[in-house]
């Protein structure tokens, strides 16, 4: 089989789980072969200015500032998630066949994912390499691996065609991106022929979310989670796929499948999951309306001419990020999301380590609020607006977008929209998510202030800088 056939085929298998997914030849990242989509200006993906969390480590590395510790269980994992500063408490496993090293993924020796808000490290047990996804301001998802093997001074290598055969999709919204996918698995992990599977963010059904992952809890009875699909008969698989859930049935997996000391942690935190299923689709938000907004300036711009004043665009340039931005805002705002049940909140917020840590990295307000706080009754967030808009990301947002996102925002939470997409916001809710940002978020827009001075609303001193 040729590499660029068996690429496509790993590529394929890669989709059908979230998380981070890479085809590899050995241990070698591969760069700049082969057409991949927004080389070219204005986005210039394939550049080296970057400075998301992988690449600002990869240097100090290089300068001896720090270096990663190998340990003969878990490689250089431990390490990694402590210099990148991410939770180990944010584990979840995977036991769909995914990724280069998919021949080692099964039920028996799921992967383990681990995430914070701008990035994802990827670990399979016994593994050759740990692959990570780095979130970039303007770039978006930036793709690495780093060899497992124990070396005098291990190194990031930075993965581009490979990687982005599975993170530049449908399932992305077109962009290097993030996905989390749920699928009908054997008992071997790998994918039943003709069967459906789902892109799972906030607004998934919770009966079609998590084929193929393993989740703790009561929660896992509402979800396709913690079993496995009968191999299809003979000739199945030449038959059209079923869209129902029902027509493929699902058999539990015992209970001690895996050996959970193999793991940093004992299980797979539903916590975690929940917030992953609604934090990969807004990064990809995020960056589709970066991306949008970058090209449609560009489309406008002369050789040798100043740029175009962004204040006075033609109608049809604005409808270009307009459009991506308008979904970032509901998906910011929840809108759509489908209603939880079954979690028995109190008994998962007792029961989640991620829980704690998520909620204790929030900024909070003067009466303690945050937009990491939980509620897992009817919704994942007791204040639905995402903390993501904290993140470098957001503010990264071409002026023109982002004013956009924010003079919208204002709208909806003052209640001067009241349309059916908002709905699911109650007048105090939305009070109360106004007066969050105002006190937490730097940089707000003159507008909001102005608001917040209207009404006699606590504005924070940082407003007009960034933190």
């Amino acid at each position: 089989m040729s590499r660029k056939l068996k690429c496509l085929r790993i590529a394929l298998l890669a989709l059908a789980t979230g998380g981070v997914s890479v085809c590899a030849q050995a241990q070698i990242a591969v760069r700049n072969q082969g057409y991949m989509p927004y080389s070219d200006a204005p986005i210039n993906y394939r550049s080296d200015d970057v400075s998301d969390p992988v690449a600002k480590l990869e240097r100090q590395l290089e300068k001896g500032e720090t270096s990663l510790s190998w340990e003969s269980d878990q490689g250089y994992l431990k390490s990694v998630l402590k210099l990148l500063k991410v939770p180990l408490e944010s584990q979840t496993l995977v036991f769909s066949k995914t990724s280069f090293q998919y021949p080692k993924i099964t039920p028996d020796h799921p992967r383990a994912l681990y995430y914070n808000d701008d990035v994802y490290v990827g670990k399979v047990h016994a593994g050759k390499a740990i692959e990570i996804v780095s979130f970039d301001a303007r770039q978006g998802a930036i793709f690495y691996l780093l060899d497992e093997r124990q070396v005098e001074k291990p190194a990031f290598q930075r993965a581009e065609l490979d990687c982005t055969q599975c993170h530049i999709a449908a399932g992305t919204r077109g962009i290097p991106g993030v996905l989390v996918r749920s699928v009908f698995a054997s008992s071997t992990g790998t994918l039943v022929p003709g069967a459906p599977s789902y892109i799972t963010d906030q607004d998934s059904p919770l009966t079609e979310r998590w084929g193929g992952w393993y989740v703790d809890g009561k929660f896992a009875g509402t979800s396709m989670a913690n079993a496995v699909s009968p191999a299809p008969a003979a000739g199945a698989a030449d038959q059209p796929a079923q869209p129902e859930v029902a027509s493929h049935p699902l058999t539990p997996l015992a209970a001690q499948t895996y050996n959970p000391t193999d793991y940093l942690l004992p299980g797979s935190d539903p916590v975690a999951l929940l917030v992953l299923s609604h934090q990969t689709q807004m990064h990809n938000l995020i960056t589709l309306t970066n991306y949008k907004t970058r090209l449609a300036l560009y489309a406008l711009q002369t050789p040798g001419a100043p740029a175009a004043d962004t204040g006075a665009l033609p109608e049809a340039t604005r409808r270009q990020f307009e459009r991506p931005a308008e979904q970032l805002l509901r998906y910011l705002l929840f809108a759509n999301e489908a209603p939880l049940s079954g979690l028995h909140a109190q008994a998962a917020l007792q029961a989640s380590p991620f829980a704690r840590e998520f909620a204790a990295r929030g900024p909070r307000d003067s009466k303690g609020r945050s937009l990491r706080d939980f509620d897992l009754g009817a919704r994942i967030f007791r204040y639905p607006c995402s903390y993501l808009i904290y993140s470098d990301a957001f503010d990264a947002i071409p002026q023109p977008a982002k004013d956009y996102v924010y003079h919208r925002l204002l709208q909806v939470l003052t209640g001067e929209d009241q349309s059916e997409d908002f709905a699911h916001l109650t007048l105090p809710e939305r009070r109360a998510v106004l007066e969050i940002l105002l006190e937490t978020k730097p940089g707000l827009p003159q507008e909001w202030q102005d608001y917040a001075r209207l009404n006699h609303l606590v504005i924070s001193t940082f407003q007009g800088t960034k933190s």
